[in-house]
């Protein structure tokens, strides 16, 4: 039961957005009017305003994004955390500046505006009963390994998922796991909590919880604000 755990969100927002082709990184570009952070951090915010939000930008960029909340009037509560030099350092130093050695802890990747609330509420629901919750959602297309340059083999899709965010963990749990250190290996977090032998529990995701990479992402993204219920 979650009713009497604190829940936090660590919102990751550390990297620098090349394929974008902007001059500013990403998680910074407007859609519908609002950089796409302001988006991500306001879906948690809509679930339940009691949850603390942790977002985790590089140190340099601290500046930069009080000044586009002071501009754009963004008082959503949230602390500000200092990233890493990978994304594993960058979600520790999220966890690191919890006090708190118990409660729930969803993980959520800042460039996926789109998460719906019922997902992450959802998360947070499974992660208390069984330590982990990870969103995923089913590959649409047909799927080959490939064996070498040239050679390949079919796999069948339906006994594959496609990885999404939040990745919700008890917290004592996941502050274990990264306390043991960061491995060539890790992908994500579930990898890193996967490695303490612990298995990773999945939930549905929402096909619209995209990972927002190319300019393409982003005229997708105004499309699904003007849908009735796309705005934020």
């Amino acid at each position: 039961m979650i009713q009497n755990q604190t829940r936090y969100a660590i919102v990751v927002a550390g990297g620098a957005g090349t394929r974008m082709g902007a001059k500013i990184a990403k998680q910074y570009l407007p859609i519908g009017g609002k950089p796409v952070l302001m988006h991500t951090l306001a879906r948690f915010y809509a679930l339940d305003p009691a949850i603390q939000l942790r977002l985790v930008l590089p140190e340099g960029d601290f500046s930069f994004w009080r000044s586009l909340c002071e501009s754009h009037g963004f008082t959503l509560p949230h602390q500000l955390v200092k990233g890493g030099t990978s994304r594993f350092g960058s979600v520790r130093n999220g966890l690191d500046s919890i006090s708190e050695e118990s409660g729930l802890v969803a993980i959520h990747d800042g460039v996926r505006p789109f998460v719906d609330g019922q997902v992450i509420l959802r998360s947070y629901e499974v992660a208390a009963d069984v330590g982990s919750a990870v969103a995923v959602v089913p590959l649409k297309d047909s799927i080959r390994e490939m064996q070498g340059p040239d050679t390949s083999v079919f796999r069948d899709r339906g006994q594959f998922r496609l990885v999404q965010t939040p990745q919700t963990f008890q917290l004592s749990k996941i502050k274990a796991a990264f306390a043991a250190g960061e491995q060539d290996f890790f992908t994500d977090d579930a990898t890193v909590y996967e490695h303490m032998g612990w298995e990773v529990c999945l939930i549905p995701g929402n096909p619209e919880n995209i990972k927002l990479t190319s300019p393409e992402d982003l005229d997708y993204s105004n499309y699904l604000l003007t849908k009735k219920d796309g705005g934020i």
